[in-house]
């Protein structure tokens, strides 16, 4: 199916979908492929969905490198993201030698997880040791890669600290765009993705791009509590509708 043989009204609700997950981007910092990558998977096959999310973030995460710059916590964003973007190809590949159906109902788990993490109680006092930086880098590439998801590993990472919320979601960002950078060149060299996602990426980005700039500019204008409430119960429906449609297929 090319992109012109997808029924308009798919497309569009595809849009919706990319919309609201940008708008939760923008103003949590991360959750962006954890809504997207199971809706789209009920359109594409799930390798599209994850090269496409992949490919949206790449995108968003290059717009939105000033606030990156602004805020981030380079100390352990970067090692993070290095040791993603290394292990983020055999992600990858694991998904490509895991059968569609399998792959669509560890993604919609994936989300559904996601929804407990980030409503995990903060640490006090808490500093990442070197395991715990490491562990999470590794997670998050083969997360990247298997389901355009590194999300669940960094977040508890960034939220469960006593850290300023802009500190914590613009280092999220920046680990993101890391990983976007690396699963993006890795789905194109094992040719996993080419130009019918890349042209999908681009049809959407627009709804991304908007989501994005009014997700930015509720930060900070709601409570912590509300945030993190919302973007776990977005998690949660996600998750719970991509499982039930395979589960009903």
């Amino acid at each position: 199916m090319t992109l012109d043989q997808i029924p308009l009204l798919t497309l569009a609700l595809a849009m919706c979908a990319a919309l609201v997950a940008a708008f939760v981007r923008g103003l949590a910092g991360f959750g962006m492929a954890i809504l997207l990558v199971p809706l789209l998977g009920l359109i594409v096959s799930p390798t599209e969905a994850v090269v496409i999310s992949n490919m949206l973030g790449l995108l968003i995460g290059i717009a939105s490198v000033k606030d990156i710059r602004r805020a981030g916590e380079f100390s352990s964003a970067v090692p993070i993201g290095l040791l993603a973007m290394v292990l983020t190809p055999a992600g990858l590949l694991l998904l490509a030698a895991t059968p569609p159906g399998i792959a669509r109902v560890l993604i919609a788990l994936v989300a559904i997880g996601a929804f407990g993490i980030v409503l995990l109680p903060m640490k006090q006092d808490h500093v990442p040791g070197t395991i715990e930086t490491g562990l999470t880098g590794a997670a998050a590439g083969l997360l990247t890669g298997f389901a355009g998801m590194p999300g669940p590993p960094v977040v508890p990472y960034y939220m469960r600290r006593p850290i300023d919320r802009a500190v914590a979601r613009a280092s999220m960002m920046s680990v993101f765009l890391m990983t976007s950078v690396a699963s993006t060149a890795a789905a194109l060299l094992l040719r996993l993705g080419g130009r019918r996602e890349a042209l999908i990426a681009l049809a959407l980005f627009p709804a991304v791009l908007l989501g994005n700039w009014l997700g930015g500019k509720a930060f900070g204008r709601v409570s912590n509590a509300a945030w993190r409430g919302f973007v776990g119960v977005m998690l949660a429906l996600a998750g719970l509708m991509a499982l039930s449609r395979m589960l009903l297929q």
